[in-house]
């Protein structure tokens, strides 16, 4: 038991560092995960899919501590015989949940509008409610609204006027609102990015640049700090594997006479406020759309990438790509319709390289006259809530007005009727690793862990889930065969496995866990020390009885969102 433990000292000083292995000339991210130095990295522009060096750098003992292990990709396979599918969430049939009703969000010009982009939505443990950050109208100002539930929202009266207008000096287009639980500094509390549009209605100003500002109650914002250059619709996360703030950067054209269009930029910082004054050539080029983006066939034109948001969950970034397919903003204005916007899914170990194997629409426009959500659907800041059993998906959409036809953008219907809706999904349910009659198995490459709880995602209530430890030769190991495990036989996302032996003897040293499935799902494994199935993982944008942005909860969690969730979904 001493060797263990010191193994596991070692391997935890190890995982927890952001720093430089000389040796290999790897950065150590805090999830475990490895890429080459220097950081952050060049980036060659093209059209090709971007590259994974995580994938190829992966440490031959792969630490686990940090939250539920998914199979988004085969960062964790060595073997399989499972069949891997994709999932998507589903569009409430109550959508959308905010739409402008006020004179605020009425607007000044006749383009009402309720719509997150990206602004935020997060579950606020200590007041126990929702809170969005949105822009009310369209081109106006950003707007402050709570939830009980998630689903019914309040305005509450923030100024004279008697309305729930925020930071109303500053003309809204893009934005970011992001409740930071890492600070200690009480009036740092919330974060925000806000973005006025390149130009102003009824202005001769044009914007080049941003804001960043804080709060220590979402409502009140000071402290600003005039931003670099960058496009109007750009966006900031916190990506705390490296601990760093990233500002998502927007830049349009062709550079190096690679036409890409639309595509981002890269730039992180340490403080969220000293970082925020950046220079031109401290925006690396990111990333844009590729060629395995499809063109939307009834216009034919080029794939491109309009926004990039992102949010640590468990021990991964999720990104919720923005992809535009058209038609231009000329042919907009000249019809009324909003543009083609879709949000497609990516995954990332370290918060730079993005994984986008999955290239169908995750929420999308839904391209026909009479929705609301019609088009330009973007991502919300925080990109999602964890709601029990459930992930929530706050996004928005426009209805457009092909009625309106003007040839100032402030009037013109392609901008008409902002909203926001939701989409929910299964926890974990991103990617799942099915099997049918036939038994499938799937064998993780060496993995260490300090806990001694084991839990797993799963769906297999009409069939049968086993796990077995094997040592890193692939040795069965004494009291945790197939025959020493219970077999699972459940639909849960959070379902314990239990063997003849206790797990916390072979804490610290590698193993390997082989999961034989039959007729079923599973979706996310992780080994904890709480025996209440906490994950020490990080909670993209929170939710009910989470306490801050890591699960610390597990299974309390989870009674305290039961009255949450939604039945049907």
């Amino acid at each position: 038991m001493k060797i263990n433990l010191l193994l596991l000292s070692t391997f935890l000083i190890a995982s927890m560092t952001w720093a430089t292995a000389q040796s290999d000339s790897l950065m150590v991210l805090t999830n475990g995960a490895r890429v080459p130095a220097p950081w952050p990295p060049k980036v060659e522009m093209n059209y090709a899919p971007m590259p994974l060096p995580y994938m190829e750098c992966r440490p031959e003992v792969i630490p686990i501590d940090c939250g539920r292990q998914l199979f988004v990709d085969d960062y964790l396979i060595e073997e399989n015989t499972l069949e891997r599918v994709a999932h998507t969430p589903k569009k409430v049939d109550f959508n959308p949940i905010l739409k402008a009703e006020t004179p605020l969000e009425i607007g000044a010009y006749g383009t009402p509008g309720a719509s997150a982009k990206d602004g935020g939505v997060w579950w606020d443990s200590r007041d126990g409610v929702f809170k969005m950050w949105y822009e009310a109208g369209w081109l106006q100002t950003m707007a402050y609204a709570v939830s009980k539930d998630g689903i019914h929202w309040e305005r509450p009266s923030l100024n004279e006027n008697g309305n729930n207008a925020i930071v109303e000096d500053i003309v809204a287009d893009s934005s970011t609102a992001w409740l930071d639980w890492s600070t200690d500094d009480e009036s740092q509390r919330y974060k925000m990015f806000l973005r006025s549009p390149n130009t102003v209605p009824h202005s001769k100003i044009r914007y080049k640049t941003g804001w960043c500002m804080t709060s220590p109650d979402g409502i009140h914002w000071d402290n600003r700090v005039e931003t670099g250059p960058c496009g109007d619709r750009s966006t900031v996360f916190y990506n705390p594997f490296i601990g760093k703030w990233v500002y998502s950067l927007r830049n349009s054209g062709n550079v190096d006479k690679v036409k890409i269009g639309r595509h981002r930029r890269y730039h992180e910082c340490e403080d969220f406020m000293k970082g925020a004054s950046w220079k031109k050539e401290d925006m690396l080029f990111w990333l844009g759309a590729d060629s395995l983006d499809t063109p939307e066939p009834s216009i034919g034109d080029k794939a491109q990438l309009y926004n990039l948001s992102a949010v640590a969950y468990e021990g991964i970034m999720i990104a919720l790509p923005q992809i535009h397919r058209g038609p231009s903003n000329k042919i907009c204005q000249h019809t009324g319709i909003p543009k083609i916007t879709d949000l497609t899914i990516a995954y990332s170990r370290d918060g730079f390289h993005w994984d986008r194997r999955d290239r169908g629409i995750f929420i999308g426009s839904e391209r026909t006259e009479g929705n609301w959500d019609r088009g330009y659907v973007q991502s919300v800041g925080g990109i999602c809530n964890i709601v029990g059993d459930q992930l929530w998906f706050h996004y928005i959409g426009f209805s457009g007005n092909s009625g309106l036809i003007d040839s100032a953008y402030e009037y013109n219907g392609m901008h008409y009727g902002g909203a926001t809706g939701m989409a929910v999904m299964r926890r974990d349910g991103f990617v799942s690793m099915e099997a049918g009659k036939t038994a499938g198995t799937l064998v993780t490459r060496p993995v260490v862990f300090s806990g001694s709880y084991m839990f797993v995602n799963v769906d297999c209530p009409k069939g049968s889930l086993k796990v077995e430890v094997l040592d890193k030769d692939g040795n069965v190991l004494k009291g945790f065969t197939c025959k020493d495990c219970k077999v699972i036989k459940e639909d849960s996302t959070i379902a314990k496995v239990k063997f003849k032996e206790n797990l916390a003897q072979l804490a610290g040293q590698p193993v390997r866990f082989r999961f034989t499935l039959e007729n079923g799902a599973l979706y996310a494994f992780w080994v904890t020390s709480d025996k209440n199935g906490a994950s020490h993982g990080y909670m993209a944008a929170g939710g009910p009885g989470i306490a801050r942005d890591k699960d610390e909860e597990g299974l309390k969690a989870y009674k305290t969102a039961k009255k949450y969730q939604l039945k049907k979904y």
